[in-house]
């Protein structure tokens, strides 16, 4: 079978590497200006950052966003040291895209992660658009099978698959398959972008389609398009005139203010901080997923991702303190909390 899938994850990775203008740095969120409190009445060791998610508490509303999945020892140790610091830090995780374990089956190994993240939430993750190009139920529940998964995320990417040398561009009629399959699983199906931003026109599908939760994954972080850019053999610009398209998370995320009563709204597209995070949870999100700043550590080890993961943590509560915040509750969609937009 082929092993395209596969070599392209590794693709990514080096574009990644080699290329630094694949994050797009838009810094959207240092537009929010928040209200500091020089007598917050609190004591910073009784900040409670915990929350809930897919059944699970966790120790603060952190999500470690879908990276990479295929068949080689690279991915295979990012993969590793990412769900070990997942467990260790008592954070949620999402894989990356499992459409390879399908084309590449020794692929199946770099999604085996529930021995080293027993009791934190796992997301599984596979393509919407690969429901129009012969992904069904089966291959949803071996992909949740082999993960162990608490939910299965299907990422919406048209502007990747446009750009893509080998692109899967028919997203006609996936409304009604996303509903179709997420009847039929035993687990919750999310639907996020990958970095272009969910619109209220999107949601309402999705809600439609009796989706529950939604990753509004805006700009501003990494840009696949970019990276796309880099594995095309032809002399098209397109994945450059694009690389910047689409909803900031933050817009994304007041766009989808409407939609908090019946829908859990995920952040992640551009977020690097703490600060950042308590931002998308004033904002609305639940839960905030990162990336770009994981990648790196987790080539090195499982340390230096709880290492990172620590840091976002004491960002993010130190935060909550200087707003006079006790606790995630006081904290979401707060809008008081925001003194200007700029």
């Amino acid at each position: 079978m082929s092993d395209l899938t596969n070599d392209r994850k590794i693709e990514h990775i080096q574009a990644i590497e080699k290329d630094p203008q694949t994050d797009r740095s838009g810094h959207y969120f240092d537009r929010i200006r928040l209200s500091h409190r020089a007598l917050p009445e609190l004591n910073l060791g009784d900040i409670d950052t915990g929350c809930d998610f897919l059944g699970y508490r966790l120790s603060f509303p952190m999500l470690i966003s879908s990276m990479t999945g295929g068949d080689h020892e690279l991915i295979k140790r990012i993969n590793r040291n990412l769900a070990e610091a997942a467990e260790r830090c008592n954070v949620a995780m999402a894989v990356g895209s499992q459409r390879v374990m399908f084309t590449t089956p020794e692929a199946k190994e770099s999604f085996r992660l529930r021995e080293f993240a027993p009791s934190v939430p796992l997301i599984g993750n596979l393509g919407a658009v690969q429901l129009n190009y012969g992904i069904e139920k089966a291959q949803a529940e071996a992909a949740i099978s082999v993960l162990e998964a608490d939910a299965l995320y299907l990422h919406l990417n048209p502007l990747q698959e446009a750009v893509q040398p080998e692109g899967d561009t028919d997203f006609s009629g996936l409304a009604e398959k996303i509903k179709k399959l997420a009847s039929e699983l035993d687990v919750p199906v999310l639907l996020k972008e990958v970095g272009s931003g969910l619109s209220p026109a999107d949601i309402e599908l999705g809600l439609q389609s009796g989706i529950k939760c939604f990753d509004v994954a805006g700009s501003g972080g990494t840009s696949w398009s970019r990276i796309e850019h880099h594995r095309r053999k032809d002399s098209s610009d397109l994945g450059l005139k694009f690389q910047d398209w689409g909803l900031p998370t933050p817009l994304a995320l007041k766009m989808a203010e409407p939609y908090l009563s019946s829908a859990t709204i995920v952040a992640s597209g551009g977020l690097r901080d703490g600060i950042d995070m308590v931002k998308s949870v004033i904002l609305g999100a639940s839960l905030c997923g990162m990336a770009a700043p994981l990648l790196k550590p987790a080539m090195e080890s499982a340390d230096a991702v709880v290492a990172e993961i620590e840091k976002i943590k004491t960002e993010f509560r130190t935060a909550m303190f200087l707003l006079g915040v006790p606790d995630m509750r006081t904290l979401y969609n707060n809008h008081a909390l925001i003194v200007e937009e700029c």
